[in-house]
């Protein structure tokens, strides 16, 4: 069965049915229900937390990959209903990092492609790459995800080519003292 609609179009009771039925459909996503919460006009605030406490007793751990996923949506739905100072925003971008270091670390992800990070998005309306695909270090791709500890790997080809220009400018001024002299 398919649900046919839109998560963000739907009632409190409606929410609570998809939930507890959610084998049943074929076209239940689970970030789609998660993103919704924070769309949804229908709701209150109240009801919009109520969801997402029903939500987490089944989908707990999908909501915790939405770290790496689709952070910005994890972020939203974890403050719902919350006036946040910006040590507070901070801090829980902190523990996302550190989430998304110790989750790929542990499961030895060979890439970083995934969710919003394997999608074009500059920020740019008329960017005719928008929502287009990306390979991981290709020239458009600008979210990647990344951590202090990773290494930098242009830096040895950077200190190459100085090197080469540093020995070529010696090489130069050598030559133009044995023709002065």
């Amino acid at each position: 069965m398919k649900i046919g609609r839109q998560f963000n179009t739907l009632t409190l009771k409606e929410y609570l049915f998809f939930i507890d039925n959610h084998k049943k459909y074929t076209d239940f996503n689970t970030l789609g229900l998660y993103r919704s919460i924070t769309e949804n006009k229908k709701l209150t605030m109240e009801d919009k937390i109520a969801v997402r406490e029903y939500a987490h007793q089944t989908f707990k751990k999908s909501f915790d990959f939405l770290q790496i996923k689709d952070p910005q949506t994890y972020v939203d739905v974890l403050t719902l209903g919350q006036e946040l100072t910006r040590i507070e925003t901070k801090k829980i971008w902190e523990d996302i990092r550190r989430y998304q270091q110790k989750t790929i670390t542990e499961k030895r992800f060979g890439h970083r492609n995934f969710g919003i990070y394997s999608k074009h998005s500059c920020g740019y309306d008329t960017c005719s790459k928008n929502g287009l695909m990306i390979r991981q270090g290709s020239y458009i791709s600008d979210g990647e995800i990344y951590f202090e500890s990773d290494r930098n790997r242009y830096a040895a080809w950077d200190k190459s080519d100085r090197r080469r220009q540093e020995r070529k400018k010696a090489q130069q001024m050598i030559r133009k003292m044995l023709e002065s002299e």
